[in-house]
């Protein structure tokens, strides 16, 4: 079976600057990734490229083995599913969360009509699922940051997407939020059918246990990659973010901290 997706020597420029340099990635069915990288490291262009919105320079990818530029990707895209704080800004105000998960079958922010019946009962019964049946109608001003990042997540969910990336889920979520919503994360990672996951941060502390593999970058190019047992520890991640880090275990998650002198 062709894996869920696989990128060969892909090389982005723009100018005299090279952003992501002969990247090799690998996502094999059952794996959930994280990708862990300082601000400037070439996260935001891989994502931005694998979801078609900036051309590489050179190498090529594939999802579900259809490979970019040789498929049509705008129909590829509901594949591969996006939460980001991004869309945040396109949602209006007064749009009901149930409205906003059945954009999601459509790939359309702010959504000009109101979808089928069916896909308002399918869109009701993933925010039953994340536990927010109850907020179906509540408008996307009146929910908190955490609610929101969850719905995002159910309108992701819609389109059915064998890839499913989170873009820094956790940012402006307090510590209470975040616990909440990782746990959320973890689950859905087990669910049976489940898409492959991966999420994008800064913060080890977000790694839910279900996560299987870890990408590491670093000034546009992959320090190393591969099963999180054998990557995640003190002396990739103090040469990831360029300074000597130590990682200790605390509970569920990972904790970094400086390394004393």
């Amino acid at each position: 079976m062709a894996p869920i997706l696989e990128v060969a020597h892909l090389r982005v420029a723009r100018g005299r600057t090279t952003i992501l340099h002969d990247l090799n990635w690998r996502i094999a069915r059952g794996e959930h990734w994280v990708i862990l990288g300082a601000n400037g490291s070439g996260k935001t262009t891989l994502l931005k490229t694998l979801t078609g919105f900036m051309s590489p320079t050179a190498g090529d990818f594939a999802l579900l083995g259809l490979r970019y530029g040789k498929s049509d990707w705008r129909e590829l895209r509901l594949k591969l599913g996006m939460v980001t704080s991004a869309f945040a800004m396109s949602i209006p105000p007064s749009e009901i969360a149930l409205d906003t998960v059945v954009s999601g079958k459509y790939a359309q922010l702010d959504l000009w009509h109101a979808g089928t019946r069916a896909d308002r009962v399918a869109a009701l019964r993933l925010l039953r699922g994340i536990g927010l049946g109850a907020l179906a109608h509540r408008e996307w001003a009146y929910l908190s940051q955490g609610e929101r990042q969850r719905v995002l997540i159910a309108r992701a969910l819609m389109a059915k997407p064998r890839l499913l990336i989170l873009d820094e889920p956790c940012a402006g979520l307090d510590p209470v939020a975040r616990e909440h919503f990782v746990r959320f994360v973890d689950r859905l990672a087990r669910r049976r059918r489940a898409p492959a996951l991966v999420l994008v941060t800064h913060h080890v502390e977000e790694i839910a246990p279900a996560f299987t593999h870890v990408l590491m970058l670093k000034a546009g190019r992959v320090l190393t990659a591969g099963p999180r047992a054998d990557v995640l520890n003190s002396a990739n991640l103090s040469q990831t973010f360029g300074a000597k880090l130590r990682l200790t275990a605390d509970g569920r998650h990972g904790r970094l901290a400086l390394a004393s002198a």
